[in-house]
């Protein structure tokens, strides 16, 4: 595994808190009378609670925790889908990340459309992206179906030209959320195989999964997530015995 030798910190997270407001199915009557109270009927889930961390040019660095702890919100606010509450959250370098399947992707658009779209989206020229084009479909797999509209795609096919387009746009840092669950057993295998070729160029790596022998043997610092509050911060191995007890 490349060593950990970078300096400068890619990615900055000072004192960030994210709060939804989760609102139910409440009567008109309801609505009228905390109105008139001044009350507001929601409730509130603290998904982040102060959180601060650095993670630095060349690391690969997985978030973990149980379900509802923060992690894929925490990738979120890194990405810049979400912007915090308080706190700030700073990034330095380019960003591909595979956060939730499809995003990005304009539905009326054939596949073609859409590699041109997102390598663009993700900073990538449009005659960088046409010279690459070959080789993003050909890892993708997905040749017969590349001048359908992605509508028609399947959630499995929207991963392999996702995950396609992103590592060919070269990404100083690669952001990445239990999106390689999705998808058969060998294309998988073979999206592990570019991420672990990523991390021995040096790029910088943030992970999201429970699988934990995967991040165990991809990682080198593990980032534990506790009901919106980061609880440990150490190497990925004690941080993996921490879920396993």
């Amino acid at each position: 595994m490349a060593a950990s030798t970078g300096t400068r910190s890619t990615v900055r997270v000072e004192g960030v808190s994210k709060v939804f407001h989760l609102r139910h199915d409440r009567s008109l009557k309801q609505l009228a009378m905390s109105a008139v109270r001044g009350k507001d009927l929601g409730n509130t889930f603290s998904a982040l609670d102060d959180v601060s961390l650095r993670v630095h040019e060349g690391e690969a660095v997985a978030l973990l925790g149980l379900n509802g702890s923060g992690k894929s919100t925490l990738l979120k606010l890194i990405s810049g889908v979400m912007s915090p509450d308080s706190g700030r959250v700073l990034v330095r370098g380019r960003i591909a990340g595979l956060i939730e399947v499809g995003a990005g992707f304009h539905p009326d658009l054939t596949g073609r459309e859409n590699v041109y779209l997102n390598a663009a989206i993700l900073g990538m020229d449009e005659a960088t992206t046409a010279r690459r084009f070959d080789d993003i479909v050909a890892f993708s797999e997905i040749e017969r179906f590349i001048d359908t509209e992605v509508k028609f795609y399947s959630s499995g096919m929207f991963l392999r030209l996702a995950f396609a387009v992103a590592v060919h746009t070269d990404p100083e840092i690669f952001l990445i959320d239990e999106i390689l669950a999705v998808g058969d057993a060998p294309f998988q295998q073979k999206c592990l195989a570019r991420v672990r070729e990523l991390r021995d160029e040096g790029r910088t790596l943030v992970i999201v999964s429970h699988d934990l022998d995967m991040v165990e043997k991809l990682c080198e610092r593990g980032v534990v997530l506790e009901r919106g509050r980061l609880v440990a911060d150490e190497d990925i191995h004690s941080a993996v015995g921490r879920l396993r007890t």
